[in-house]
């Protein structure tokens, strides 16, 4: 399988560590964000975008991550939305005067990724709500919802497709920083983009 690309956003041992310690398949190459146009993606299978990254610049590359959907490529991206630089994506929306409730995050459909996590346990890190989202997206129409926060109607997790591709998109926080020691996301990530589709 191809290897993957994640992109550097100026912290090496930062969140992005996760992934290329994952240990598990596909192979994680780290390249600096504004390589990018110099780069190949279709020597890729999937792009790894941090909530870290620098959205104006992609967005000027908006064009390239879609052909590289569009052929079949896999994009993981997390943070809020504000510059286009992923096909179908609207802007985020925050808030207000957000109480608990408004903020725990709700399972709306089963997927191998988080399959055995419970959700309280994205809601809560260490007693304390809100590090694993606190504002939603408009999901495409065709997207899989996977959790949104305090009512349906507000995506947080949802793929999508594009041409033969698809879209991983969450959020809030880098998604691979996120599962228990015994269920790390990272690995079940790797493991999904790799097609096992029967992670447990």
């Amino acid at each position: 399988m191809k290897p993957g690309l994640a992109l550097s956003f100026g912290y090496e041992d930062g969140s992005l560590h996760a992934l290329t310690s994952a240990g598990t398949a596909p192979e994680i190459l780290l390249r600096d964000i504004y390589s990018l146009p110099g780069i190949d993606l279709n020597d890729f299978s999937v792009l790894f975008v941090s909530m870290h990254s620098d959205q104006r610049f992609l967005a000027a590359r908006a064009l390239q991550i879609e052909q590289f959907l569009v052929r079949g490529g896999v994009v993981v991206a997390n943070g809020h939305h504000a510059y286009s630089y992923l096909p179908r994506m609207a802007g985020f929306h925050t808030i207000d005067h957000y109480r608990l409730s408004d903020i725990t995050v709700l399972r709306l459909t089963d997927h191998p990724i988080w399959h055995g996590i419970d959700p309280r346990d994205l809601t809560f890190r260490r007693g304390v709500s809100g590090f694993y989202g606190r504002v939603w997206h408009e999901a495409p129409p065709d997207a899989q919802i996977i959790h949104a926060l305090g009512k349906p109607d507000m995506p947080l997790d949802f793929i999508y497709p594009v041409g033969r591709g698809h879209v991983l998109f969450h959020g809030g926080n880098d998604l691979w920083t996120f599962g228990g020691e015994d269920k790390q996301l990272a690995s079940r990530i790797m493991q999904w983009v790799a097609g096992e589709r029967d992670v447990q």
